[in-house]
């Protein structure tokens, strides 16, 4: 199990001092301390993973622990902290202990995530014979035993202030790096929003023990360690300590390999680490930002303009937890209500820090991570997708309906050569990996292949080929990917969703139908034939209408009654539904309030 300890010693003072159990008898303790044993868990090492059975409930005495959860498509998902005083493993002991298999012999439950431990923890842990002898002597225990599963059931994905990260370590790559200021900058942002931070130097943290740093936790909101990449003690005990680290960097520099010296980073090895990019006025990048999030090993990159402003305005809501993530569904030209969303959400004030979609929803989220206005993103949509028919090079069919040509040409003049880590936000596409039957998140390279690979429709669009993956819209497997923005960010959330149930297609274009040059006979090359509908309903028919809502803070459903999938011409009521069911639901949302600056500093 990766520990070490599991003493003999007296362990009644620290069954004691955790709070759940603070009104039990002394004699009680002392019964259940015969079944308990105390032990330490060193940094980066597994309490226990999915899979792993347990007839015990474990509770953290000091440290800090990280649980994960795997996902379909491979990654490790980040569920949130365990902290000092806290339990875990207490799902799987309550479910344990019944006979399932009928054999006689009560069995033990399966964990449905990995806990690691992501500082120096101890940990003190009780069998379900010791634990069924303390709620013997304190019934109220197993109530509020019962109250925590709950909550933690029903928290899920959701906001959840109690697991958000508190210690950011900020390291800096070069000495020339004013960490100092940046810090104090950040501490300053997060006043407006009455967050009670702490900085902390080496000349302040250097060789403090762990209880020095669990105090900071229990006074402060957030703890910010600063240090710069160096192989001295400081900069490894901070590393050591981060529930999450932030390299700041200079954008005029070029980062080394490896980034960072050798070290057991728990936050690092877990890919706990974000990127900020310095920006010092009209100095050339040295490089592009995706050598900085390769070199770090990182999740997300922010660009950081200047000291004060927008830039660190950002970061102390993604700190503070009030960031605000926009994600927009796919849906054909019905997406267009996407563009109305943000027109209303910029109208109220509102910031948006991160944005992400399928298919559709995903080309509106790109237009504004790349920092567009609203009269730029109508410029630019009207121009690629509504004055001509983006999809009108309409071929004999090998591997699509159209030939793909102007979609790519459209999406290179709008969005040329950016980078998605050259956005000004955070971004992200979904699309569907046919070649594994998951869906694939972009949150790296060409913009514009991301956007091609989200909207590909099987059947309409070519799939792209990428490293031997053949990947098709994001709407086949995951058309409102809430859950996706839930993982990049712990703020808060509007979705658009403009899907529906698919309607009745029209039964007489299936009727003796002509050939496809009897169609062209008729109609022409710009008018789409009957097929181009069928496959669009067919591409999206099993996706589930309601996935994902329950994930957003504020859910915003625009009224398309008369808009097709195809009506590509249909703009300007498209966005304007948008507008209005935005400005709906915004205003009856508390939203502006939870995001904004409370007070001034």
């Amino acid at each position: 199990m990766g520990i070490f300890g599991g003493m003999s010693l007296d362990v009644v003072p620290a069954l004691a001092s955790i709070k759940f159990l603070e009104d039990v008898p002394r004699r009680a303790l002392r019964a259940a301390g015969k079944e308990a044993r105390w032990f330490s868990v060193p940094a980066g090492w597994a309490l226990f993973r999915a899979g792993e059975t347990s007839d015990s409930i474990f509770f953290v005495l000091s440290g800090s622990f990280g649980a994960f959860k795997a996902m379909r498509d491979g990654r490790s998902e980040f569920l949130g902290h365990i902290r000092a005083g806290e339990p875990v493993g207490e799902m799987a002991m309550f479910q344990g202990g019944i006979d399932i298999d009928g054999d006689g012999i009560p069995d033990n439950v399966p964990h449905t995530s990995s806990v690691y431990a992501l500082r120096d923890s101890e940990v003190l842990e009780i069998s379900r014979k010791g634990f069924e002898k303390l709620v013997s002597a304190e019934p109220e225990i197993l109530n509020a035993m019962i109250r925590l599963i709950l909550s933690r059931l029903q928290e899920g994905n959701q906001r959840n202030r109690r697991t958000a990260p508190k210690v950011f370590t900020l390291v800096a790559t070069s000495p020339s790096i004013d960490l100092e200021l940046r810090a104090k900058a950040i501490q300053k942002a997060l006043a407006r929003f009455d967050i009670k931070t702490r900085i902390v130097t080496g000349s302040e943290g250097n060789e403090k023990p762990s209880s020095f740093f669990d105090e900071l936790e229990a006074e402060n909101d957030i703890v910010i360690l600063t240090s710069t990449m160096r192989d001295n003690a400081w900069y490894r005990l901070s590393m050591r300590q981060a529930d999450r680290i932030w390299v700041v960097a200079r954008a005029d520099a070029k980062p080394s390999y490896p980034l960072f010296p050798e070290e057991n980073s728990p936050a690092q090895s877990l890919k706990l680490v974000d990127v900020l990019l310095l920006h010092h006025g009209d100095d050339r990048d040295a490089c592009r930002p995706a050598d900085w999030l390769k070199a770090a090993g990182a999740a997300r990159i922010f660009h950081w303009q200047g000291i004060d402003g927008e830039s660190c305005d950002r970061l102390a809501r993604t700190i503070a937890g009030r960031s605000v993530g926009v994600v927009f569904s796919g849906g054909g030209a019905r997406a267009y209500a996407h563009i109305g969303v943000v027109r209303a959400i910029r109208e109220l004030g509102i910031p948006i820090d991160f944005a992400g979609g399928a298919s559709m929803g995903a080309v509106v989220a790109g237009c504004v991570a790349m920092g567009w206005d609203d009269d730029e993103i109508d410029y630019r949509i009207r121009k690629g997708f509504v004055e001509t028919n983006p999809l009108g090079d309409w071929n004999i069919p090998v591997v699509g309906m159209v030939k793909g040509h102007r979609v790519d040409a459209r999406l290179k003049e709008h969005f040329g050569n950016a980078e998605i880590g050259d956005l000004e936000m955070p971004f992200f596409a979904v699309s569907t990996n046919l070649t594994d039957g998951a869906y694939r998140v972009h949150r790296q390279g060409l913009l514009r292949r991301a956007l091609r690979a989200t909207i590909a429709l099987p059947g309409i669009l070519p799939p792209v080929v990428d490293d031997g993956e053949v990947l098709v819209d994001g709407a086949v497997l995951n058309n409102f990917p809430a859950d996706v923005m839930r993982e990049l960010q712990r703020g808060f959330v509007v979705g658009c969703d403009v899907a529906r149930a698919p309607e009745g297609l029209k039964a007489k274009d299936f009727v003796n139908p002509p050939g496809f040059f009897g169609w062209v006979a008729r109609h022409g090359f710009s008018a789409a034939p009957p097929i181009a509908g069928l496959l669009m309903r067919s591409g999206t028919v099993s996706v589930n209408p309601n996935a994902g809502r329950e994930l957003v803070d504020v859910l915003v459903l625009p009224e398309l009654k008369d808009i097709e999938l195809r009506d590509w011409k249909a703009y300007d009521q498209a966005v304007e539904a948008g507008y209005t069911a935005a400005m709906t639901a915004l205003k009856h949302s508390d939203l502006k309030e939870k995001c904004c600056a409370v007070s001034e500093a």
